[in-house]
């Protein structure tokens, strides 16, 4: 069955489901803008927040409803989502203000709730923006999760195309794409995305799984991005060093999803013939499936284990002897007070910690004046460009650079999947899976 055949029968199914979303959905407050037709259909959407002891629950399932396709963007049936949730919590920007947090645990799990305050948020023309009470649509309040992006790491094929678009636009109905993570994308693990613009869509080639495509947006985005920040450092260390031969020491800190991926990249853009000599690679891992996982796969990089049993000089002094030293460079994804602590120790004079932009808001109040006084420097990495993010797809699709290991979950079972990502239950990447058309 081609792709085409299998979007044809996904329409069916899903419109034959309508009638009954639709139903659920007005039992609980009529939506004035589906009267005037502004919104002509109904998915599913999964939310997942931060484990945390108030609540039982971390993942929720919504009816939402599915706004028109722009006349001049794309409406996107997205196949696989990449499933992640981090320890650190804090508090959304949509959080209803009006509901306790156990108030709002309790009532987030009942989609009779999700229901009618959706319909009552369309109502007065509100869903999607925020009101004079800072109220968003229910499914993206609470505490966030779920990477620098929730549920924006996607992949899927192009449901229905704008009606100004043309034949020369370069992009099919059926067609397989992920999503670049502009700003204002929607929040959550929706089963169909709605694009305002084309050139938010990375076409995805045949001989790439969108499994793996799912992966791509954020963090192999992020991954490529700290390493040509990386680089741009290296360049300049080497142009001022007295001596022409002495490599540079790159560190890299953690090995989840984000420093796997780093780590893959970092090894294909200086593991080359002109420059394998100049940088030393080291990967700091804080959890042991990491650690084992990477090392079976690289001989020229260096391995210490952040073993949090261990006291921080030992820790520091461990890492000092498998780098023959202090380094020059961090990239660090630990994401945490304790991790960058430690990573300024492990650093040079002059040296720079490489941290992503959404954990400098959090540390570098905290940071800036420590590293002031050792001459050493924090900067934030941006996310990337789409530029980037076609050069990953390229590369992935081409072979050039290996992704992490992941495995899929039907998206049902995605309060299972979190359970096991919590525990470290899962190696590598956990991707969920919303339709099948491969």
């Amino acid at each position: 069955m081609t792709i085409a055949d299998s979007l044809n029968q996904l329409k069916m199914q899903m419109k034959t489901e309508l009638t009954e979303r639709q139903n659920e959905f007005l039992m609980y407050g009529r939506s004035s803008s589906m009267e005037k037709g502004e919104i002509n259909r109904l998915c599913r959407q999964v939310s997942i927040e931060s484990p945390n002891l108030l609540k039982g629950d971390c993942v929720y399932n919504a009816i939402v409803p599915v706004g028109n396709c722009p006349p001049k963007g794309a409406r996107i049936l997205v196949v696989y989502a990449g499933a992640c949730y981090r320890r650190a919590r804090e508090t959304s920007n949509s959080s209803i203000g009006s509901l306790n947090q156990e108030q709002l645990c309790r009532e987030m799990s009942d989609i009779s709730f999700t229901a009618a305050a959706l319909a009552q948020m369309q109502s007065a023309g509100s869903y999607g923006r925020e009101n004079s009470l800072s109220q968003t649509s229910p499914q993206n309040c609470g505490y966030r999760d779920a990477a620098l992006f929730p549920g924006f790491e996607v992949a899927g094929v192009i449901e229905s195309l704008g009606s100004e678009l043309k034949s020369t636009c370069g992009f099919t109905v059926g067609q397989r794409v992920c999503l670049y993570p502009y700003d204002g994308v929607p929040a959550g693990y929706s089963e169909i995305f709605v694009v305002p613009d084309l050139r938010y869509l990375i076409p995805i080639p045949d001989n790439l799984e969108l499994s793996v495509a799912a992966m791509l947006p954020t963090g192999a985005l992020l991954a490529m991005s700290s390493i040509l920040s990386a680089h741009k450092i290296i360049d300049n260390l080497h142009k001022k060093s007295k001596d022409a031969n002495k490599p540079v020491k790159l560190l890299i800190v953690g090995t989840g999803g984000l420093a796997l991926w780093t780590l893959r990249i970092a090894a294909q853009h200086f593991y080359t013939k002109d420059s394998k000599d100049k940088v030393e690679i080291t990967v700091a891992s804080l959890r042991d499936e990491g650690l084992e996982m990477a090392k079976h796969e690289f001989e020229n990089i260096n391995f210490v284990q952040w073993s949090e049993d261990l006291y921080e000089k030992q820790l520091i002094e461990r890492t000092l002897d498998s780098c023959n030293g202090l380094v020059d460079i961090v990239i660090d994804f630990g994401t945490t007070s304790r991790s960058l602590h430690r990573s300024l120790q492990c650093l040079n004079d002059g040296g720079v910690v490489l941290i992503s932009e959404e954990t400098a808001e959090k540390l570098l109040p905290k940071f800036s004046r420590k590293a002031e006084e050792r001459k050493q420097h924090i900067e934030p990495v941006p996310l990337g460009t789409i530029e980037q993010l076609h050069e990953v797809v390229r590369l992935v699709a081409n072979n050039e650079i290996t992704p992490p290991p992941h495995t899929v979950f039907p998206a049902e079972q995605a309060a299972e999947v979190i359970r096991k990502l919590v525990h470290s239950e899962i190696p590598g990447r956990a991707i969920l899976k919303f339709h099948d058309i491969e």
